[in-house]
């Protein structure tokens, strides 16, 4: 429910958790069964396209898979919410779905799943009359943010499938727990599934840590069924036990009552047991619960200043000056004037690379957007629009495309606020392919531990696919075995905005869309290890599948074996949003985007971190 504010006005608005499972998919791989992963699209009456808001992750041979992934949304009773899923044979680790197989797809409304709790539907647009089937379940979300973290370990399991019976070799298991909630149909839900232990009837399972109304709501006593099966890499894992608990019960922790006997169903025969090692309840914080308390947001914009933008004098250039704002004024506009709401003195750091600046004609791949040294900072969003019009008359447009330059340039800043006070997010507008990648991507690894968050926007009508390496959702971004430590990264391109009828729309899901990860990164580090977010805005028709790789939504940055603390990156191309025809559409559109990251990456930040909120005022 939406925050209450007197003298303003809210539509009414109930989260909504959606679970996914399919049944009787096509199985498209020759010596295994598919390797399944759904994703999630929306589409509202603002909107001309599908935006995906979800993927789930890929189940490993299975026909029939039950989704872990969660697919949290807003219900809106007066707006028709279309919703469609796309099922996939996964087959490759790129993001990019063509290359993947394609089992189906379905679409319906947000409204009719609700209204019927459990929803099947047929997927289509395979050539085959047996394409398999949709299901997913609805249940409103409590307005709770608390977090349990629980540990198991099980003792003396036993194997119960044929080859146990007969070879004693193979008496040990490859055990792993599923964590089921009870519906409102009084069907079970998976929640939760652990990691396999490998050949041992004595695991111990890595603590889990889940949201508390994922698990029971706001009902301690809801039933929760843990269920322990042994692995079997065709998909056909084998029941070794399971058993009922409530969160109240948990609550007691280790010790006799939350030592489980594991029994299967309608037989009273032990199998082992499962046993409660830690069990901890922990209040979460909100993007607000930190804003309210203090938190100060710090942005600083970055302007791609390669020839690739083409000679500013020509029309074609994507730094072409005119009556009409091109396409990095649009980004910088449309993303500007919702931080400097969240910025004290509205006073903005701004920087330019790969360009020749005066005096001398030296290459820079970090100088001042206003070429003063001395006095760096720009008032309000129309002074770095102002220094972006002077800038682009006294330097000439070079290259290479480096980032990392700029991005080590905001981290040193991150780097002296570690204590919650202070966030930053670096806004990087591209128009083509990172020369630099490799140190790149070390410059975030190394930034995803400080209170930072990287947004980029990719401009123009470039191929972008590489940024999603970048924007490391699913898979932390890594180099060399080193990981980041969380997700500080988003990539949007302005293109996908520019295609709406309405400009002041496109503008403001373009703010929606960079910004929807910052909180989260924020609640993220003030829980990995830097205050700051980066936004890379690609512009133009340049390829930009290296900036994907930045954008570390799917897989975690990674430099020589170190991984980024977090995801603290996001890359936006801008082509996406030009499509729209209504400019100001389009401005909403890509603000929307562009600015989507940043509430969950600071949250992010701060939890990494255990600052509270409280804290902030001492």
């Amino acid at each position: 429910m939406a925050m209450f504010k007197p003298g303003s006005s809210t539509e009414p608005t109930s989260e909504i958790e959606l679970t996914l499972s399919c049944r009787n998919l096509l199985d498209c791989d020759m010596f295994s069964k598919s390797d399944p992963m759904c994703v999630v699209y929306m589409k509202t009456p603002e909107t001309t396209k599908w935006i995906e808001i979800c993927r789930t992750e890929c189940i490993n041979n299975s026909l029939n898979p039950n989704f872990v992934t969660k697919v949290h949304v807003l219900y809106r009773f007066e707006v028709q919410q279309l919703i469609k899923f796309e099922v996939y044979d996964v087959d490759s680790n790129l993001h990019d779905l063509k290359f993947q197989d394609f089992l189906g797809s379905c679409e319906t409304t947000l409204g009719h799943i609700v209204s019927s709790v459990t929803l099947t539907l047929p997927l289509k647009g395979v050539k085959t009359n047996n394409k398999g089937q949709v299901i997913v379940k609805a249940e409103e979300l409590p307005a709770c943010h608390d977090e349990v973290t629980l540990h198991f370990n099980g003792k003396d399991l036993v194997r119960s499938d044929w080859m146990s019976k007969f070879f004693s070799w193979f008496a040990k298991a490859y055990p792993f727990l599923e964590l089921y909630k009870v519906g409102e149909d009084g069907q079970y839900q998976l929640v939760y599934r652990t990691e396999v232990v490998n050949w041992t009837n004595n695991p111990t399972w890595k603590p889990l840590t889940l949201p508390v109304r994922s698990l029971c709501g706001t009902d301690f006593d809801r039933d929760i069924k843990v269920v322990c099966y042994h692995y079997k890499y065709n998909g056909n894992h084998s029941l070794i036990g399971e058993f009922h608990v409530t969160m109240n019960q948990l609550k007691k922790g280790p010790g006799p009552e939350n030592d489980h006997k594991c029994v299967k169903p309608k037989s009273s025969k032990i199998y082992g047991s499962i046993r409660l090692n830690h069990f901890e309840l922990k209040k979460t914080f909100t993007f607000l619960d930190y804003i309210m308390n203090g938190t100060q947001i710090n942005c600083t914009f970055a302007i791609d200043f390669t020839a690739s933008n083409g000679d500013p004098k020509d029309y074609n250039s994507l730094h072409y000056l005119s009556n009409r704002p091109n396409q990095y004024e649009q980004a910088l506009v449309a993303v500007g004037d919702i931080i400097q709401d969240y910025d004290s003195d509205k006073v903005f750091p701004a920087l330019g690379f790969g360009a020749r600046i005066p005096p001398h004609g030296d290459v820079s791949h970090e100088f001042f957007l206003n070429l003063q040294a001395s006095d760096p900072y720009c008032a309000g969003i129309e002074g770095v629009i102002n220094a972006y019009h002077h800038c682009i008359r006294s330097v000439q447009l070079f290259g290479p495309t480096n980032f990392s330059p700029v991005i080590n340039h905001v981290a040193k800043f991150a780097q002296a606020y570690q204590d919650g006070s202070q966030y930053f997010i670096l806004l990087i507008i591209t128009d083509g392919v990172i020369t630099d990648m490799f140190h790149t991507k070390q410059a975030i690894i190394s930034a995803s531990s400080l209170p930072m968050s990287i947004i980029i926007v990719g401009v123009g009508n470039a191929d972008f696919d590489a940024m999603e390496e970048l924007d490391a959702d699913t898979v932390p971004l890594e180099v060399n075995g080193v990981r980041a430590t969380r997700d500080i990264t988003q990539f949007v391109s302005f293109k996908d905005f520019q295609s709406c009828d309405n400009p002041a729309l496109a503008k403001a899901n373009l703010a929606r869309e960079v910004l929807a990860e910052i909180p989260i990164q924020i609640a993220i580090i003030k829980a990995s290890t830097l205050p700051l977010s980066i936004i890379i805005v690609g512009v133009g028709n340049a390829d930009f599948q290296s900036m994907e790789e930045l954008d570390g939504d799917t897989v975690k940055l990674e430099v020589n074996g170190v991984y980024a603390a977090r995801d603290i990156v996001q890359f936006v191309p801008f082509k996406n949003f030009q499509q729209i025809e209504n400019p100001m559409n389009a401005k909403s559109y890509l603000a929307r985007e562009v600015l989507a990251e940043i509430p969950a990456q600071l949250v992010g930040y701060m939890k990494s971190r255990n600052i509270v909120p409280e804290s902030l005022h001492t």
